[in-house]
């Protein structure tokens, strides 16, 4: 009777060992998933989005002459809008090929490689694209030839009826402005408010570039802008164009001031209108001084 139960209790040891190896053999042979792998803020949308931390960013060269460092909530839309560039330019002076992976924190180059080697070299000197005029900045109105006295532009009034048909006005860099769009003026600029004027209209109502330019962007990928487009007439000047219902042009395309380029809606907007900024040299200033008086 003993021996049976000691036999019994041997078959039953062996029979564990044998599943335990059997479970053994078996988690070897799992496949191991690493999810540290996937890439950070991928995403399928063609355009830009917000700045993710993927890794530590490189941090030369921050506060140097033609660049950007990453702030959180960026994307290349943005540094472009706020540096005067295209952001597809800003991608290739950085060698991003994704543009969705920019990293909070990282310096970015935003003017070209020709310019900041200058401006590096002499660290004393800021250049400019455009020299800056012995005059006025800004020349606003048909002012005859030869004038030493460019008249001034009136301040921007509410419910005033923009004229888009007026006589062009012209920069200090030769870039001539006319009205995008006409219909009363809903708000005008405003520094911390209202970076640039609001015009009234209808749905559908005609959009026309406000210079002749290159079409550096065209898209929703800029939050409270709506259907976006963004104009650049220089070195020195952009022009933007949001809440539109539709878009006519597409990055890359040059046109020509006067050209139908979208129409009025309210993408991303309590109501239809026009919202139009002029940033120069990325810094929003007020259109009123650089528009043809009405």
């Amino acid at each position: 009777m003993q021996v049976s139960r000691v036999r019994v209790l041997g078959i039953s040891l062996l029979l564990a060992g044998l599943a335990l190896g059997g479970c053994s053999t078996r988690m070897t042979r799992a496949p191991v998933v690493d999810r540290g792998t996937a890439v950070a803020g991928s995403t399928s949308s063609s355009e830009p989005m917000p700045a993710t931390v993927v890794k530590a960013p490189q941090t030369e060269n921050a506060g140097g002459v033609g660049t950007y460092t990453v702030k959180p909530g960026d994307t290349l839309i943005r540094i472009g809008l706020d540096t005067g560039q295209s952001w597809k330019d800003i991608a290739r002076w950085n060698q991003i090929d994704n543009p969705n992976l920019i990293e909070v924190g990282q310096v970015l180059r935003v003017a070209p490689p020709q310019t900041a080697a200058v401006a590096q070299a002499a660290p004393g000197v800021v250049t400019r694209p455009v020299p800056a005029p012995s005059v006025a900045p800004v020349v606003v109105g048909a002012a005859p030839a030869g004038s030493s006295t460019p008249s001034d532009a009136p301040a921007a009034t509410e419910g005033a009826q923009v004229a888009s048909h007026a006589a062009p006005a012209t920069a200090e860099d030769g870039t001539a402005f006319i009205w995008p769009a006409s219909g009363s003026l809903l708000a005008g600029f405003d520094e911390a408010r209202n970076k640039g004027l609001d015009i009234a209209g209808k749905s559908g109502d005609a959009i026309v570039a406000a210079a002749d330019g290159r079409v550096v962007y065209a898209g929703a990928g800029l939050r409270g802008y709506g259907n976006l487009i963004i104009l650049k007439h220089s070195n020195v000047f952009l022009t933007a164009y949001a809440h539109n219902r539709a878009l006519l042009v597409k990055e890359d395309q040059t046109v020509r001031r006067g050209q139908k380029i979208a129409e009025m809606g309210n993408t991303d907007s309590d109501r239809v209108k026009l919202h139009f900024e002029i940033r120069r040299q990325g810094k929003p200033v007020d259109p009123a001084r650089y528009l043809p008086a009405r």
